[in-house]
């Protein structure tokens, strides 16, 4: 009888662990059906045939070789190069100059300031008087000049001593008493007033001579040197002998009067408020003849109508600028004006030519349209290539066209790129290790996909390196991203470069791309939600059309690359940057599926408490699902102070009980005081049945509810394969008593143990939650002792020795536990008797008792 019955447990364990073996393999292997070698091979294989495709219909008589005979063409033919042509458009499109139109905005700008500051010196010309105002024969126009704008000093003097010599009493005029003053206009000088003047000259050099010294002295002691001081004397003496004292008189009263209105003009000219640029032609315009100055304006307004028709480019420089303003200004002012307008006009002038956008356009498409094919003309009969000749550009292009090049597959080429993809792919796997990341087979086989999807849409021009970027740091890591995205994008670059494609291999796309991808690289992983994935989209899209715009602008023919045909076609580069994101958003739940990933969005997405497993969980079995949510609260402030996957951690805890809702009643947490369904029982091999049972049919309900693998693995392995030690003891004791051996493989889990530091946290927080939950008055040390024995007993038990925890990570462990065991444990206030009776609480306070 017991040989029978040993026979049958015997048994019943081989199909235990037989069932094991099927339902929950080892975490990281999950269906291992191809061996690493054969995988490596396939992933060699499929991305040397996807990026030397190029390799198998290369031309051995290529540009540049020596040709083995002489060829004759066979037909008449007219052989168009299609690359050259194709080159040569582009280079139409980017080379040309833009088409520019006159902005009549700045334009009126310009004229209005000028307005301004014309408007403005006519003002100040009014309020300086008009210039000459006296006759040329009474008073030269040099002296007229002097008189205005003569120190104070100066003319103080020059009046004291005049008025001394004549015996003047001055009496200031009034204003309208000057105005009846007969007051001579400017006007050219004839040649008999020419004549006059120098007559009057030699009279007044005679009338100096006869002067007396202190007539000929200047002010605070100097002599003679002043020549205007000097002349300006001479001839206001001449005029005193001439006209006598009273006139003089009232000439002097004159000049008192017009240089004080001289002096308001500075002032204005000098103000903070003045026109730009006043103060530098203050005396020069107030001292024009009211005729020059009218020649001086209309020649001002003129020359900038002129220059501002021609119109002015940005970036002209300033000395080109003064250069064409006083050729437009050469006979049109006096010479004595000409430097103050050149000066004028220029500091108005601003840049007024801007492009127009789409004549640039049209021109650039024009352009593109007259380029002709490029044709290369042979005759049946006549000599391709001689032998011993080195094959040109023309001479390929016609053997290609006769099929004489000797097109097949290029083994060298070939072999080459499958030595880079060997040691990219070395590379890979050690970025792979180093970071320590685990790839199932099903992993490296959607790597590979995703790499080979690369180089065949590069060739039509399109890049999908963002999306593989997104994807890849998304389901795995991003350091693994960003290898994979530079590595696809060196392969690239070799084949075009190997492959005789350079010339024509769409650069600009293949490196916008990379940038771009290299940012969903870097960010995607450290993303929580789609909504930002979505903005991290619209970033890959200004990258895209950023890079693609710089790179064009620089390789373009000219400086002046066209916008109007480049910004389009980068706004182009970085829209496909963003579709490729959105694609691969969109994509992303299907591969998750198809591939069984977990992403932390899709990690979230299961921690949702309204998932229907979770609230069949909440809902059927009540306590199980508050001891999940403390051993969750546990396993993840353990895995952030221990920089594991939080997300993966707190949606494998929430499942790993799931299996409970089998039997909720025979677990004692759903028990709510109620009877014990084990005492009932009596067997503790039932018992031990209906505990493990929860692992299995956790798994069966994971598998119906589509749970990825690694939210499954949470269910086994935080059990490992522990003893249940209450009902094994209980069948101890019932073996002793009847004497029969005792298999403990009936009172353990199935397994397998944990196989990632994520599952042994778990184990670990589900160990210590019911001791951790049945202290009450226990100090912090009494709780840090009790995990402690847990932890040692999981660890002699073997249960973390494939989890990859390490000794000294467990006192981490424990102390977090206590510290989350003590904030959810912490105490209260305790209410005063009198506070919850609700008759005294509810009772007016004015009311007596």
């Amino acid at each position: 009888m017991n040989t029978f019955q040993s026979l049958t447990q015997r048994l019943l364990a081989w199909r235990g662990r037989a069932k094991r073996s099927r339902s929950s393999p080892p975490s990281g292997e999950t269906h291992q059906k191809i061996p690493p070698p054969v995988m490596l091979i396939f992933a060699i294989a499929s991305l040397t045939t996807a990026i030397g495709y190029r390799f198998y219909n290369q031309p051995r008589l290529r540009e540049g070789t020596i040709a083995p005979k002489t060829i004759w063409a066979t037909r008449d033919a007219s052989v168009v190069d299609k690359e050259l042509t194709e080159e040569r458009r582009k280079a139409a499109q980017t080379g040309l100059v833009k088409v520019l139109t006159i902005d009549e905005t700045i334009t009126q700008q310009i004229r209005g300031d000028l307005n301004d500051f014309l408007a403005r010196v006519e003002q100040m010309r009014q309020m300086a008087g008009a210039l000459p105002f006296e006759e040329d024969r009474i008073l030269s126009l040099p002296t007229q000049r002097y008189l205005r704008h003569s120190s104070p000093e100066e003319w103080q003097g020059l009046a004291n001593t005049l008025k001394k010599s004549f015996q003047i009493s001055v009496f200031p005029l009034q204003p309208q008493e000057i105005e009846e003053e007969n007051i001579i206009p400017d006007a050219d000088l004839t040649d008999e007033s020419l004549a006059k003047e120098n007559l009057n000259k030699i009279v007044l050099e005679a009338i100096s001579i006869s002067l007396p010294l202190d007539l000929r002295s200047l002010p605070n002691g100097r002599q003679s040197d002043n020549l205007a001081y000097q002349q300006a004397l001479i001839e206001l003496t001449a005029y005193g002998r001439q006209e006598g004292s009273a006139s003089l008189g009232i000439l002097l009263d004159r000049i008192y009067f017009i240089r004080d209105g001289y002096a308001k003009a500075l002032e204005e000219f000098a103000s903070p408020e003045g026109t730009r640029s006043l103060e530098n032609y203050q005396r020069t315009l107030l001292d024009l003849r009211d005729e020059t100055w009218e020649r001086t304006r209309n020649g001002i307004e003129t020359a900038l109508d002129r220059i501002l028709t021609q119109g002015i480019v940005e970036g002209m420089p300033e000395r080109l600028q003064k250069t064409a303003v006083k050729v437009q200004l050469r006979s049109q002012i006096p010479a004595l004006t000409t430097p103050l307008a050149a000066e004028l006009i220029t500091s108005l002038l601003q840049p007024n030519l801007v492009e127009d956008i789409e004549q640039t356009k049209l021109v650039a498409e024009q352009a593109a349209e007259k380029v002709e094919p490029v044709f290369y003309e042979v005759r049946k009969g006549e000599t391709i290539v001689k032998a011993g000749e080195e094959i040109d550009r023309r001479t390929f292009v016609v053997l290609d066209d006769f099929k004489e090049s000797r097109r097949g597959i290029d083994w060298q080429g070939l072999i080459m790129t499958g030595m880079m993809v060997t040691g990219s792919i070395a590379l890979f796997v050690l970025v792979k290790r180093r970071m320590g990341i685990r790839l199932r087979c099903r992993d490296r086989i959607l790597l590979c996909l995703l790499s080979v999807s690369t180089p065949l849409l590069i060739d039509i021009g399109q890049n999908n390196l963002a999306g593989i970027g997104l994807l890849t740091s998304g389901f795995y890591h991003p350091t693994l991203a960003v290898t994979q995205v530079v590595l696809l994008t060196s392969l690239s670059a070799f084949s075009a470069v190997a492959g005789g494609s350079a010339a024509i291999f769409p650069w600009e796309i293949l490196l916008a791309g990379t940038g771009g991808a290299l940012l969903t690289s870097i960010v995607a992983g450290r993303l929580r939600s789609r909504e930002e994935l979505a903005l991290l989209s619209g970033g890959v899209g200004l990258i895209q059309g950023s890079v693609y715009l710089c790179i064009t602008l620089i390789s373009s023919a000219t400086a002046a690359a066209i916008w109007s045909v480049v910004l389009p076609q980068a706004a182009l580069v970085g829209v496909w940057g963003m579709a490729w994101c959105t694609v691969a958003l969109g994509v992303s739940p299907y591969l998750e599926r198809v591939f069984d990933l977990v992403t932390p969005i899709r990690l979230a997405e299961l921690s949702n408490p309204n998932r229907p497993l979770l609230k069949r969980l909440a809902l059927e079995t009540p306590g199980t699902f508050q001891h999940t949510l403390f051993v969750a609260s546990l396993a993840e402030a353990a895995a952030r102070e221990l920089h594991c996957n939080v997300e993966l951690v707190r949606a494998g805890t929430l499942y790993h009980d799931v299996g409970k809702m089998h039997d909720p009643l025979g677990f004692i947490e759903n028990q709510m005081g109620g009877p014990n369904k084990h005492d009932a029982i009596a067997d503790p091999w039932k018992s031990a049945e209906i505990i493990k049972k929860h692992v299995t049919e956790g798994l069966v309900m994971a598998r119906k509810y589509n749970l990825p693998q690694a939210i499954r693995n949470f269910i086994p392995e935080h059990q490992g394969t522990i003893l249940i030690s209450y009902f094994y003891f209980q069948a101890k004791q019932r073996s002793q008593a009847e004497g029969f051996d005792l298999n403990d493989s009936d009172f353990r889990y199935d397994g397998p143990i944990p196989q990632s530091r994520e599952t042994g946290i778990v184990m670990l927080a589900d160990a210590c939650e019911a001791a951790l939950r049945s202290l009450k008055d226990a100090t912090p040390e009494m709780a840090l002792n009790t995990i402690k024995k847990i932890f040692r007993a999981r660890w002699q038990d073997n249960q973390l020795a494939e989890s990859g925890l390490k000794q000294d990570e467990l006192r981490t462990i424990a102390e977090v536990f206590v510290r989350v065991w003590q904030q959810s444990n912490h105490q209260r206030i305790a209410y005063p008797k009198g506070a919850l009776d609700v008759k005294a609480t509810s009772r007016p306070a004015s009311v007596k008792p």
